[in-house]
């Protein structure tokens, strides 16, 4: 795999009050491709200062940004909309590079640009309430931004969550400091030169790469941050949500993950069923929180639909991320390459079957110059793995692995399937196949989760409805209609009417 980008075209800095800085103290980290184990680049680590003067300058932006007219702020980023959808082959490059997405599945770039024109024009549904109820007195509400907000971004699709965060942030009038993931930081970095570009005022998004510790604790534990919305692990979320607690107990939004159950009833379109399954699997090699990881499947079917299953979800192409041709990348790097065959080894013991993976594949389809010298990819990939009868209480069925492995178990009446599906500390997205409609909205209200597919799945989304979790999967929606919310305070003012 030969780079296909200059290190000169790369951008390598932090963004802070709108220019390019190397870090405080010049210190950079690497970035690897998880298919070639090639360095892509060297970005500048964001220290404790680094991160602090970020803050201040978005606490000296906030006031002149939330002072403008909604259509003054929708104005930059109706242009910004525009620069990504222009950039959508950069974008998909560095991140082919950075986490080894193929540019195959890469859709990112758009699905984003019509996140920031929709909130070209959302800072106008920033209204408040009159009342009229109490004599004497003509009540209302403002709706007015809380402020500075910090954003911290994960590696697995970080283009939209740059925009998930960023773009309802600024049309409520906040300002904001992102950090992005050390493991895919470069996409984060172009989208920084392309607010650049637009010419957001200096101080009104600020980029940072870099680490949990210091950038992500200083973030959480700011003073003068009002906000902090993470994307990520529950680990990581519990110590953000902590860390905010101990501070000045801002705000906090948080999606956490999830094990995500798809119920298949025997009435189900069984074609169907196994191909968006397969679809919600394959997506970004299995690291998506939304995936269809459990595959709940009434007993009558259970034959027909995991052989039509194994045939669509082990009919892959594994290689180059940058090929149009691949099907599945690596895995973003070797600690998500060794924690999944951590769980692949407990599948294997707790079904006493051997299932695929458990070492690092090398795809006879794919050749590389830069891999290990045999004329094969030495990159982090996983075979697609398929478990079945695996105990509900397994390691495997109940931790959220984020990769191409899937647990098929078997049901037999409804209350079974529901009661299987909800066992589960996750509650993100959840799906039913069935041709009953009364069967279907009877499971959609029995399953904890925040989002029910009928007879669709992930990556299934629909714009105007919110997006968020039960349970240990969510604090917070976000979405179209909703995420504008989660960055406005709501002030009552009573005003005293004098009778004549």
């Amino acid at each position: 795999m030969s780079l296909p980008l200059a290190a000169n075209e790369v951008e390598n800095r932090l963004y802070i009050n709108g220019q390019f800085v190397p870090s405080s103290d010049g210190e950079t980290f690497t970035v690897k491709s998880p298919y070639s184990h090639e360095a892509v680049a060297t970005v500048y680590e964001a220290t404790e200062d680094d991160t602090n003067r970020a803050v201040a300058a978005a606490k000296a932006a906030f006031p002149a940004w939330s002072a403008l007219d909604p259509h003054e702020r929708g104005a930059y980023l109706s242009k910004l909309a525009t620069l990504v959808r222009d950039s959508h082959t950069e974008l998909a490059t560095l991140d082919a590079l950075c986490m080894g997405r193929p540019v195959s599945s890469y859709f990112d770039a758009h699905y984003s640009a019509n996140i920031y024109d929709h909130y070209a024009q959302a800072g106008f549904d920033a209204k408040g309430q009159t009342s009229l109820n109490t004599k004497g007195h003509m009540n209302f509400t403002l709706r007015q931004p809380i402020g500075v907000v910090g954003a911290i971004i994960p590696w697995n699709v970080p283009v939209m969550l740059f925009a998930h965060k960023v773009a309802p942030a600024l049309a409520a009038g906040c300002t904001i400091v992102l950090k992005s993931s050390e493991k895919a930081p470069l996409s984060s970095l172009k989208l920084a030169s392309l607010i650049h570009a637009v010419g957001f005022p200096p101080g009104t998004v600020n980029v940072l790469s870099g680490f949990g510790n210091p950038s992500g604790s200083v973030l959480s534990s700011h003073m003068d941050v009002r906000l902090i919305n993470f994307t990520g692990s529950v680990a990581t979320g519990r110590q953000v949500s902590a860390a905010a607690a101990r501070s000045n107990l801002k705000k906090v939004i948080l999606e956490l993950g999830g094990k995500s159950p798809a119920l298949i009833f025997e009435d189900a379109d069984i074609e169907q069923a196994s191909t968006e399954t397969v679809m919600s699997m394959r997506l970004l090699s299995g690291q998506a929180c939304i995936a269809n990881s459990r595959i709940y499947v009434q007993e009558s079917v259970a034959p027909a639909f995991l052989a039509a299953f194994r045939a669509k979800f082990e009919d892959v192409k594994c290689g180059d991320p940058l090929d149009p041709a691949t099907t599945q990348g690596p895995q973003a790097d070797g600690i998500q390459f060794e924690r999944i065959n951590h769980y692949i080894a407990l599948g294997n013991e707790a079904t006493g079957k051997t299932g695929a993976g458990a070492k690092q594949q090398q795809p006879s389809s794919t050749t590389n110059s830069h891999g290990n010298g045999n004329g094969k990819t030495s990159g982090f990939f996983i075979p697609p793995t398929i478990f079945t009868s695996v105990p509900e209480t397994a390691p495997s069925m109940r931790d959220e692995i984020f990769g191409p492995v899937v647990h098929i178990n078997t049901f037999a009446t409804e209350a079974e399937a529901v009661q299987k599906a909800n066992d589960t500390e996750f509650g993100l997205y959840a799906s039913v196949y069935t041709r009953d409609m009364d069967r279907a909205m009877r499971v959609a209200r029995a399953l904890e989760s925040g989002t029910v597919g009928i007879n669709c799945t992930s990556p299934t989304m629909v714009g105007d409805m919110p997006f968020g979790g039960y349970k240990g999967s969510e604090i917070g929606r976000e979405g179209f209609g909703y995420s504008l919310d989660n960055y406005l305070e709501t002030k009552s003012v009573l005003l005293r009417v004098r009778d004549e």
